[in-house]
């Protein structure tokens, strides 16, 4: 059973910059994706980012891209979300997921982190 545990987050000022780091622990996970997640209150689950594992390519939501970089340490099996150039429309609570297929949808993935508050 595939574990993630999510760490970093809280309170940033606009502009300002955070990481969120996401460790996988229980068997090593073969699947094919791993991705960042958000969801503000009232709002549906939206996708943030995605890193495909065989290659390390990395797709982006317009919302965030060239201002969040996602990355993996593979030795650490953890990935990360470097968020930089923060906006207000970015509070949310943040989570990572790992799943077998690189979608956009939360349906295409079945691990998921606790979830952490970032708010901007």
């Amino acid at each position: 059973h595939v574990q993630l545990v999510e760490s970093g987050g809280g309170s940033a000022q606009a502009g300002g910059s955070t990481r969120l780091s996401c460790a996988a622990s229980g068997y090593t996970y073969s699947g094919k994706c791993m991705a960042w997640f958000r969801q503000a209150p009232g709002k549906e689950r939206e996708w943030v980012a995605r890193l495909l594992r065989r290659t390390a390519s990395t797709t982006y939501a317009d919302s965030v891209k060239g201002r969040f970089t996602i990355s993996r340490d593979i030795a650490k099996n953890t990935v990360y979300l470097q968020m930089n150039s923060l906006k207000p429309e970015d509070t949310a609570m943040y989570y990572c997921a790992a799943g077998p297929e690189c979608g956009d949808s939360w349906r295409d993935y079945n691990y998921w982190s606790q979830g952490t508050q970032v708010t901007v």
